[in-house]
């Protein structure tokens, strides 16, 4: 290798600068909801409402985690509609299973 001179042209690349703020708003905005999830928890006694209410805040959670962290809230409409379609269809069906799996219990 002697005799070759390698040199590398490197290119003055612009940093992004931290996104500190919208990771703790999106730290603060679960925290809370998280927290909301443990007052209910501690002074709901168990019943339909207090499991639709954790269902519910599981799914705006969940909705939230996927739109800020794996930046879904920055596509286009159509691919939004593509990942949640099917979801909700799997909801329903799980839902659905769950209604109509606790009839067969009903005719026997």
């Amino acid at each position: 290798m002697a005799g070759h001179n390698y040199t590398h042209d490197h290119e003055e690349v612009e940093i992004a600068p931290p996104q500190t703020k919208a990771i703790w708003r999106t730290f603060y905005i679960l925290g809370g909801i998280t927290a909301f999830e443990f007052l209910i928890a501690f002074t709901l006694h168990a019943s339909i409402l207090k499991t639709s209410i954790f269902i519910g805040l599981t799914i705006v959670k969940a909705f939230y985690i996927v739109g800020e962290f794996m930046h879904l809230k920055h596509e286009v409409k159509s691919l939004i509609w593509a990942v949640l379609l099917p979801c909700m269809f799997v909801v329903w069906l799980l839902v659905a299973l769950l209604i109509e799996g606790e009839s067969i219990f009903m005719i026997r």
